[in-house]
């Protein structure tokens, strides 16, 4: 039975996961954790390399989605924030993001399938989201102050870097793609250029498309120096399920942002924002019944159609924000005038 995420949303506010990295690190993993069995001989250092658990540890990457299904996720990212060969080149295994995204669709499933034993359940209406990141190049910035015109990178390179993440998600089993934490427009305009073409070439149906986008200042903008606006029409062409925001900003500093999202969006709109900002050692500090105070408001104020929660969040937090906007009803997608 194919799952209908339209249907759902059409019927309620969805909720997305929260943050994976915060989990991990309550594991307190060490060198020989990342490594596993199979790079117990690793010419690098790999202790941080998160993505790489869903080939090492993937118990425990299944233990964490099956947590925040618990908690009343319908949507869970897969753990590939990081999986694609330009992320990896950082540990000089590019060779296995194929492979990363793969594992880390079935570690996303067997959560998918534990909770629905556990909840008696024979059909589970939970979707799993490819997580495709943002990359640690940039297509629109010169990492070298004195040579603006220099990139690391180019177009080609980061389309087909995506392509090959596109497909190990796609043969592994996910439901929907979600491009998210973009900073760098061009970044994401590789991203879907790479899914149109892997889904176009592999003559599939495509999946449902999410775009989710990153404010980094007061001033309203992307790294690269977008408006929101902007931003919005410079992706709009891909017809996404929703576009949204997540990261850099906690609930509280992102509102303004959503309302005017949600306003110009002919999609449906997401958000999923850090538990407030991190303190003076990086820590986040906001409880999960505040965030979730936040988040029931843009929802009463029609604003959202799926929320979840991003840095520093955690199962309580995702458990919160369900309950709150559990029977609220969610926005109506606007009819907007056609204009140039």
């Amino acid at each position: 039975m194919m799952k209908d995420i339209r249907a759902e949303l059409e019927k309620r506010i969805l909720v997305i996961d929260g943050a994976m990295g915060t989990m991990i690190q309550r594991y307190k993993l060490q060198e020989a954790d990342y490594r596993g069995e199979r790079f117990k001989d690793w010419h690098l250092d790999v202790k941080g390399n998160n993505d790489l658990l869903c080939i090492t540890q993937p118990q425990i990457i299944t233990a964490i989605h099956k947590e925040y299904l618990e908690a009343g996720a319908d949507i869970i990212e897969t753990n590939t924030f990081s999986s694609t060969s330009i992320a990896m080149a950082d540990y000089e295994m590019q060779e296995f993001a194929y492979e990363l995204n793969v594992a880390a669709a079935h570690c996303a499933k067997k959560a998918i399938e534990a909770f629905a034993v556990d909840s008696r359940q024979s059909t589970v209406n939970k979707f799993i989201a490819g997580s495709i990141g943002p990359l640690n190049k940039t297509l629109s910035l010169s990492p070298d102050v004195n040579n603006p015109g220099f990139r690391a990178l180019t177009f080609d390179e980061a389309v087909a870097a995506y392509y090959e993440q596109v497909k190990g998600l796609v043969d592994g089993g996910v439901d929907l793609i979600l491009i998210e934490t973009i900073f760098d427009t061009l970044n994401a305009k590789a991203a879907i250029f790479a899914v149109k073409k892997y889904f176009k070439d592999a003559k599939k149906k495509e999946l449902p498309v999410m775009i989710s986008g990153t404010i980094t200042d007061a001033s309203g903008r992307t790294l690269s120096g977008q408006t929101l606006e902007a931003f919005y029409i410079s992706v709009s062409h891909a017809k996404p399920l929703s576009i949204g925001l997540n990261c850099a900003l906690g609930a509280a500093e992102m509102r303004p942002h959503i309302e005017e999202l949600s306003q110009i969006a002919n999609c449906y709109t997401s958000a999923y924002p850090n538990a407030g900002l991190p303190n003076a050692m990086g820590e986040y500090d906001e409880e999960p019944h505040q965030t979730a105070h936040f988040i029931e408001d843009w929802a009463k104020e029609g604003f959202v159609n799926i929320v979840g929660g991003c840095c520093g969040t955690t199962p309580p937090h995702i458990k919160h924000i369900a309950d709150a906007v559990k029977g609220i009803v969610p926005r109506q997608l606007p009819v907007l005038e056609e204009a140039l």
